[in-house]
């Protein structure tokens, strides 16, 4: 871009903060770079922002989504790209009340993630006619879900809402299986699962699980032509913040080929002044660094409504970007006039 090539670097922040900022000051003050992306995890995102903005660095977060983050502690050169708290949890409220069942139970990543999102669909549930009867909060990476499921189990709650990461929702899915908790009838949402994670889990775990997707492979061909190069490549379907990496990265860097210069800031209020339309999505960048689109709601087949690999999801819904995005906070992020 500008006639300069393009160095990808990588870094593993470990799930804690003191790395991932150790990591990004080396990678600013020493070998300069240009932008910061995905960074998952709310709790290492916002120290991570805070130094980007104080460098002047472009920050494209496709891991993370707080709300926060466009919040008080929103920055000129941060763009909140694939995800955020308020969507997931607007897209999924209504339809969990009216679909599911009046109860909910959270099994909640303990993380600024895990209770923005539980409290966020908290607020929307009630807002809809359903009521939280619990909630157990647990740790990154917990393996052992079964004090979990036994809570879930005994609130005899319609639906357990599993308000935390892909990882520890698939393992907590599985748990619930062993104990019986859908044959039983209690019903399961979850806020973060992934093509990825039904995969892992199998269609016999995940069945009848509902979810928020910023990325759907078949909202449009363009979608499906680079979903189709992207598994001749990698011999997989990409994910959401995957789509979303490859979205953010090419519009960050066709904004510094029309700025004509790499300034942090200067690019950044490019890409929100460029509409966006592409494999990923098809929306704006708000003054807050928000990026807002359409979001949709799926359910996973049963083994036997699954036609072919990788066809997982019945389409249960859209919401409209203006609708499912958190509004701006004019009194609370200076950069909305």
């Amino acid at each position: 871009v500008l006639g300069k090539p393009i160095e990808v670097i990588v870094g593993d922040h470990q799930g804690k903060p003191d790395i991932g900022v150790s990591v990004v000051r080396k990678w600013i003050e020493v070998d300069k770079i240009d932008a910061v992306v995905d960074v998952p995890g709310s709790n290492i995102a916002l120290p991570v922002q805070n130094l980007t903005r104080e460098k002047n660095v472009a920050f494209l977060i496709g891991g993370s989504g707080t709300t926060e983050l466009i919040g008080k502690s929103c920055s000129p050169t941060t763009v909140l790209y694939v995800f955020d708290t308020f969507s997931l949890a607007k897209t999924s409220a209504k339809a969990a009340v009216d679909m599911l069942g009046k109860t909910f139970f959270f099994v909640t990543l303990d993380s600024a993630f895990g209770t923005a999102i539980e409290a966020s669909l908290t607020k929307l549930i009630t807002e809809a006619g359903g009521k939280v009867v619990g909630t157990v909060k647990h740790p990154v990476g917990m393996m052992d879900f079964s004090s979990a499921m036994l809570q879930a189990q005994s609130s005899h709650a319609a639906v357990v809402v599993l308000a935390n990461g892909a990882g520890d929702a698939a393992n907590a899915l599985k748990t619930a299986k062993e104990y019986g908790l859908m044959q039983r009838g209690q019903k399961f949402m979850a806020m973060i699962f992934q093509d990825t994670d039904v995969r892992a889990a199998g269609l016999d775990i995940a069945q009848g699980l509902i979810f928020p997707v910023p990325y759907y492979r078949a909202r449009s061909q363009a979608s499906l032509d680079w979903s189709a190069r992207y598994f001749e490549r990698m011999k997989v379907m990409p994910n959401y913040p995957q789509a979303g990496a490859y979205s953010y990265t090419m519009n960050y860097l066709k904004a510094i080929a029309a700025a004509g210069t790499d300034d942090a800031t200067v690019v950044v209020n490019k890409m929100k002044a460029t509409p966006i339309d592409d494999m990923f999505a098809k929306g704006r960048i708000r003054e807050d660094g928000k990026f807002v689109f359409d979001q949709y709601l799926v359910q996973v087949k049963s083994p036997s409504e699954s036609k072919s690999d990788w066809d997982y999801y019945n389409m249960l819904g859209t919401v409209p970007g203006d609708i499912a995005n958190p509004p701006m906070a004019k009194d609370v992020c200076p950069l909305v006039k």
